[in-house]
């Protein structure tokens, strides 16, 4: 592992241990040229997942890209730090055990959606504005009398904007 300080490769682990409840492991590092030390986390990955943009760009899928999504959504809401972590590794789990390598953005950002949407309508509201690329207070009505109506019982299908667009 190259040090982040100094670029060297010689790098030596210190400690390991496991993290993420056994999902990934924790090593603590030295550098053998700067002596500063640093943390890395492993995790396991199944395969390497393509992400299908909307304009046909094929790029590969980032991890950490979805989860800073997810902490954008869930920002000053009451989801703590540890449980939005776990829901970042189920959403990439069920991604690999899609058993598909090239996976559509939308199919990404639906799943993201319905994620949020049973933990947090604020957050589902926030990132679907972002996914969906809502330009009118009109879309953010039509969301918001969606899931008025599902809370009341009187739900029939799942919002869906009138010109969605994917965004990138």
């Amino acid at each position: 592992m190259r040090c982040p300080f100094c670029g060297n490769d010689d790098t030596q682990v210190k400690d390991s241990r496991p993290h993420e409840d056994g999902a990934a492991i924790r090593r603590r590092r030295i550098c053998g040229s700067c002596g500063q030390r640093f943390t890395t986390i492993e995790r396991v990955q199944l395969r390497d997942l393509m992400v299908i943009k909307a304009d046909g760009r094929r790029v590969p899928f980032e991890r950490d890209k979805m989860a800073r999504s997810v902490r954008i959504a869930l920002r000053k809401r009451p989801v703590d730090a540890d449980r939005i972590e776990r829901i970042v590794n189920g959403l990439v789990r069920h991604l690999e055990a899609m058993g598909e390598t090239d996976i559509p953005s939308r199919d990404i950002g639906r799943l993201i959606m319905e994620t949020l949407r049973e933990i947090d309508s604020v957050a589902y509201i926030r990132f679907a504005s972002v996914h969906w690329d809502f330009r009118e207070t009109k879309d953010f009505a039509d969301i918001l009398d969606t899931i008025s109506a599902s809370v009341s019982g009187d739900a029939g299908e799942e919002f869906s904007p009138s010109d969605p667009k994917d965004k990138d």
